[in-house]
This record gives C-alpha cells, structure tokens and sequence, in this order.
C-alpha cells in the first residue's frame, strides 16, 4: 500500500522540479532557512545561566545554516550536472553529519577539491581511537556531541558496561560564539544573494563550470569577484552590507556536491589493529 506523501521532510520534490522552478522555490525558502538559525542563535544568548542549553541552540542554528549551503550548492551545480547529484544532495539536507560537515566546512581553508575532500574524510569516520596509547573507542565526533547534548540516555564503552549519559555543556558560556556557517549565509543574504534576482546569478555565474577535482580555491574566488560584480550591478545588496559581509563571501567555501559525505565505516578490529600500532611493546 503506498504511502501518503505529505507532511514534512518533502526536499525529494526539489529533484521533481524544472530548473528554473527549483531556483525560484530555493529563493523562496532560503530567508526562512535564515531567520529558523537566527532565532535558534538569538535564543541561545538568552540563555546565560544555561550552557547546555544555550549550546543545543547554537548548535541548531550551525544545523539550519548548513541545510542553506547545502540549498546553495544546488543552484551552484551546473544545470547538465544537477539531475544526477540533486537526489544525494536533497539527502543530505536531512542528515546530521552532512549538515555539520557542510557548516564545518565553513571554517576550512582548502586549496582545492582533493584537499577538501581530505577533510571532509577526517569527519566521516563511524569511530575512532583515542588517548595517548589509543586507550579509549569514540563514536563520531560531530555526532556523539550532537547527541550527548541533546538527550538523557543510556551509553557505553569498550567494555559494554552501561552507564547513563546526562546531557551538558563542552564549552563555558563565555567561549560561545557564533557560527562561521551563520555568517556565511548571513553576510550572502545582506549583499542580496537570497532574492531571486541574486540565487539567479548564482546559478548563472557557479553553473558555468563544475567543481571537480581539478578546480582550486582561486578559481572559487575567481566566480566570487564576477558574481559580487553581477551582484552590484543589479543593485541588489541591502544598505546595511558591509566590507566584511564581503570579506567573508570571498572565503564562501569550494562547491561540495561532487564530494563524498557519507559516513565511513570503522570495524572493532581495524581500531584494534590502530591501537596495535601506537601501544608501546612494554606496555
């Protein structure tokens, strides 16, 4: 019996859309994208005297913002590309690693794709050892401290022995800060980016060349300089823009829908044989 498709986590019905559509619904969708991690972000600085809850709100709107760069790299890809990534990408707008991947990104400096994607490996792995010798067994980084936030729940470690996870803080409030993937798609939607006239210019501008791995970080500020300049000359950034806003579009990261997002698998026995190698033979 097929299933009423309705409701929420719909994003497969951008792979439905015609390519002009598809741009004008993302166009649509992105302020609100925005204003879901501004409140999120604004929330969190209410919360003084709540770190952990404070961070879980922080923490959503790193998320929202990297639903919106994930957005923005489908009007990035090139209109002959799209139709054969847009399904994975679509995936990843509903997938916590590949949000935080892409929101992490935004704080990477990579010289080109296959540097880029070196980085995005380190943060795929479903494990990983830990420890001067290799003495401790980590779920995924990004995710475990997503999760341990979150939720009260029941854990464990090498030795199975169950224990109960309660949900605090990694970072004193003092150290919070916002978000480099916020400023991101803050600093595109001030100087214009999020109209229509502006997701129009991306795709115009991005969609001329795709980003495998042969392109670098100066051909991404190559296309940043021609989009900022179709960008102005349509007088589309707000009055309040700054040199800044600018600053930071030029360090807008690399396309990424040609990438590999998807989590590694680390068997017990290759983490074993990881510890093997670092343990002292005295030891």
């Amino acid at each position: 019996m097929a299933k009423a498709q309705v409701g929420l986590q719909q994003a497969r019905r951008l792979a439905q859309m015609k390519y002009d559509e598809r741009l004008d619904f993302i166009a649509e969708g992105l302020p609100i994208v925005l204003k879901s991690a501004s409140g999120f972000l604004s929330a969190s600085k209410s919360l003084n005297a709540h770190d952990r809850e404070a961070e879980v709100l922080r923490n959503f709107a790193e998320e929202e913002a990297g639903k919106a760069l994930i957005l923005l790299d489908m009007v990035r890809c090139p209109p002959k590309q799209i139709a054969s990534k847009i399904g994975r990408m679509t995936r990843w707008f509903y997938d916590h690693l590949a949000r935080l991947i892409y929101a992490k990104a935004s704080s990477w400096y990579a010289t080109d794709i296959g540097q880029l994607q070196e980085y995005v490996n380190h943060e795929r792995h479903t494990h990983h050892i830990d420890g001067d010798y290799g003495e401790y067994i980590f779920p995924n980084q990004a995710l475990y401290f997503r999760e341990s936030q979150l939720y009260a729940d029941i854990a464990a470690y090498e030795d199975e022995r169950p224990f109960w996870n309660e949900p605090r803080s990694t970072i004193e409030s003092l150290l919070h800060f916002d978000p480099p993937a916020y400023h991101a798609i803050s600093a595109l939607n001030v100087i214009g980016a999020f109209s229509q006239k502006g997701i129009r210019v991306i795709a115009d501008v991005w969609g001329q060349e795709e980003f495998g791995l042969a392109k670098t970080s100066a051909d991404a500020e190559r296309l940043v300089e021609a989009m900022l300049r179709r960008i102005v000359d349509l007088s589309l950034p707000s009055d309040s823009a700054t040199d800044k806003d600018v600053s930071l579009i030029y360090r807008w990261q690399m396309p990424m829908y040609n990438l590999d997002l998807s989590p590694i698998e680390v068997p017990i026995d290759e983490l074993q044989r990881q510890r093997d190698a670092i343990v002292p033979d005295e030891w």
